[in-house]
């Protein structure tokens, strides 16, 4: 027990480690030539380079201090040290990158692909239970005492800072910097949650057997069934519950429509699945 929770630790390192390293060398790549200010601390560092021509790393590493104490007066130990690494990674991978060869100076292209490659970065982070210091710090602490997700958190107050960096840059690059971290959000919550890449199906049939058969002989898939009572005919029912993969589903809609047409049938986006099949082995412990 004490090895896999030792190996998950280093996993969740592993992910802090590689998703700071995305949001670092998409700063250098798209926002800072584009002059977006993307929101968080790289958005106050892009408008003090603007202004004075300092060090993004170096701003960066300065003003993350005082913010990683807050985080560790509310977060935590564990978080703390995740942020730890989070927060000397991100101004080490830019002051390496600062120079990179490849970038984008469009402002529509760094908010788009900007976008999305900081919400991936800041989504393997957050996986890992970790953060990348600076504002994505407050974004957790907002989590945890609202509730509200990662992505959305996050464009909270990101967009605090963009808002403000009109008094710098045109309102043309404020809207595109808006529009990152919009995208940017919804990456985060997609990465985090694997939004609809599993189908929640609800049945509602007077032909149980049949159906159950399809799913547990094609599909090799579990299922519930619930006793219920048709709203118009007050016929006995029964409402068959089964969570598939997007191809399954497709398979079992098609299979449906031509052997139990007269079913009522629902798919649903599922955003992240546990248990058996899903985030546990499929046979794991089972007598086959």
């Amino acid at each position: 027990m004490t090895f896999i929770k030792q190996n998950k630790t280093w996993l969740e390192y592993f992910y802090i480690i590689f998703g700071a390293t995305i949001v670092a060398v998409t700063y250098n790549m798209f926002f800072l030539p584009s002059k977006l200010a993307a929101g968080g601390i790289s958005g106050v560092s892009t408008i003090l380079f603007e202004l004075y021509g300092l060090s993004p790393s170096f701003v960066q590493f300065v003003v993350n201090i005082p913010l990683f104490i807050i985080g560790w007066l509310t977060m935590g130990k564990d978080f703390t040290w995740k942020t730890l690494v989070g927060t000397f990674c991100i101004p080490f991978v830019i002051f390496l990158t600062k120079d990179i060869p490849f970038v984008v100076t469009n402002p529509l292209l760094g908010a788009i692909y900007g976008g999305v490659l900081l919400g991936i970065g800041l989504g393997i982070v957050y996986k890992g239970n970790g953060s990348t210091g600076g504002t994505a710090a407050i974004a957790q602490i907002v989590k945890k005492f609202t509730g509200i997700s990662s992505g959305y958190s996050q464009f909270i107050v990101d967009a605090t800072v963009v808002i403000a960096s009109i008094i710098v840059f045109d309102l043309e690059l404020t809207l595109f910097a808006l529009l990152a971290i919009y995208i940017s959000g919804k990456a985060i919550d997609f990465v985090q949650l694997r939004t609809a890449t599993t189908k929640l199906v609800l049945i509602i049939t007077e032909e149980e057997e049949k159906i159950q058969t399809i799913i547990h002989k094609e599909l090799d898939r579990g299922l519930t069934k619930v006793r219920s009572i048709g709203g118009y005919s007050n016929q006995d029912k029964t409402m068959i519950l089964c969570v598939t993969q997007q191809q399954e589903a497709v398979q079992l809609k098609k299979r449906l429509e031509h052997d139990a047409p007269t079913s009522f049938v629902i798919f649903l986006n599922a955003s992240e699945i546990m248990g058996r099949g899903f985030s546990l082995d499929k046979y794991d412990g089972q007598k086959l």
